[in-house]
């Protein structure tokens, strides 16, 4: 089990966050324990029961996330997750939300391009409250016309914004590059543009689309019991339709070795590089993993790092990271710098991502790698919402309920040869996709 680190107001929570700081170093230690409870009608979740503090951290997600807009409404998912908690059974908005203020409930909902997800963070006394209001959230949102336009119009203003903001550009530019029609390519947060004609029935219409029984996802810790959280399961979850109405995502293969280039008035060029990655079930992921540590996801260790910030100064830094989804994957190479050196920090990225390919790293920077890699592992498990969203995550990838108790080992196993045979999988003979945004050069 794990400690909780979470922020509440009021004398409990700042004696629950005492505890936390006493006993945080000794519980890191002990191993996280996780039941599989299954209510009576048939809603299952996954739990870490720990009372060391009276909080709750439930997390959940649903199949289906801002890759199932239409198109024509892109950023609908995004707004439905900004509109769930403004107002629902008989609570108006600003009923609902003086609720979770008076009982310092948190709520909240969020979207990827696969999953749509949402949290509850409670202490144990206000449980049946928060659980009715989430409860509410999920089976009854209002889509008030009022609530609904105030939403539109901050992440409006957020999708203006990023307009002109260089990586916001990067980023888009690089997704159509690579996705082309694909509905991956579409803005998660949509445009000022599609979130104008949204209104309430196309929320009301998207929510029955993507809140269904069949794909929910459910991690659940802290101070509860099995039994209590079956209860809770089936106030909160039984109520849904029992299958959603999502399109199908086809598999993709993104496009590589074309180069954008976009101008714009700023002070430095951002640099994104699209490279082929994996899906989480793929057998060569935990590999890809510490390889993509060596090269670039390490930080102040990775060669990207090394080469371009510390031995030459074309950035303040330069990293790269894998992103798999549901239906492809990417490897993404990142940096920005002064727009006279832009090509010559493109140049540096992409001899790391050759000489990864040709010849791997040393035996001594694998095992530093996977010596960081497992003896930071306890970092994502120094509070109850980390270890919440774990849960959620490993069943998302279906990694299976002792896969806690076997990654670490699954890291130690990986050697030289499996970095290598990787590292030509993904990066050998491959022209990456170059995207830079910034000011015209010379």
């Amino acid at each position: 089990m794990a400690h909780t680190l979470f922020s509440l107001r009021g004398p409990v929570s700042a004696l629950a966050l005492s505890l936390v700081a006493l006993l945080g170093l000794m519980r890191l230690a002990q191993a996280v324990e996780i039941q599989e409870v299954t209510s009576p009608k048939g809603i299952t979740a996954w739990l870490v029961e720990d009372h060391t503090v009276p909080i709750i951290a439930l997390d959940f997600s649903f199949d289906g996330g801002s890759a199932q807009d239409p198109v024509g409404k892109e950023g609908l998912t995004r707004l439905l997750a900004a509109t769930l908690d403004e107002g629902a059974g008989e609570m108006d908005s600003e009923t609902f939300q003086a609720k979770l203020e008076e009982l310092a409930i948190s709520i909240n909902f969020s979207t990827g391009k696969d999953r749509f997800y949402g949290s509850l963070r409670t202490l144990t006394p206000t449980l049946d409250e928060a659980s009715d209001l989430l409860a509410l959230a999920v089976n009854e949102p209002r889509f008030d016309e009022a609530p609904v336009e105030r939403m539109k119009a901050q992440l409006s203003q957020r999708a203006r914004r990023n307009e002109s903001d260089p990586d916001a550009i990067a980023g888009r530019a690089l997704a159509e590059a690579m996705f082309g029609d694909h509905p991956y390519a579409r803005p998660t947060l949509g445009t000022a543009e599609t979130l104008a004609g949204l209104n309430a029935d196309d929320l009301a219409n998207q929510k029955g689309k993507l809140l269904a029984r069949k794909g929910l996802i459910i991690g659940v810790v802290g101070a509860i019991d099995a039994e209590t959280l079956a209860g809770i399961l089936d106030k909160v979850f039984a109520p849904l339709q029992e299958e959603g109405q999502l399109v199908q995502i086809p598999d993709f293969e993104p496009e590589f070795g074309t180069g954008v280039n976009q101008q714009l008035a700023v002070p430095q060029t951002t640099i994104l590089l699209g490279l082929p990655g994996l899906t989480r079930d793929d057998p060569d992921y935990q590999a890809a993993f510490v390889m993509n540590h060596i090269l670039g996801g390490g930080t102040f260790t990775s060669w990207m790092y090394e080469e371009v910030r510390e031995k030459r100064g074309l950035s303040y830094g330069a990293g790269t990271s894998l992103s798999p989804y549901a239906h492809t994957g990417l490897l993404i190479a990142n940096a920005a710098t002064k727009a006279d050196r832009a090509d010559e920090t493109v140049k540096i990225m992409l001899e790391q991502i050759s000489r990864m390919a040709e010849t791997g790293p040393s035996e001594d920077e694998l095992q530093s790698a996977k010596q960081y890699l497992t003896g930071s592992y306890p970092l994502r498990f120094d509070s109850s919402g980390k270890i919440a969203r774990q849960l959620v995550a490993l069943q998302n990838a279906e990694l299976g309920i002792d896969y806690f108790d076997r990654r670490n080992s699954e890291i130690e196993a990986i050697s030289l040869d499996d970095v290598k045979r990787v590292a030509k999988r993904l990066l050998a003979d491959k022209a990456p996709t170059v995207v830079t945004v910034g000011p015209k050069q010379g």
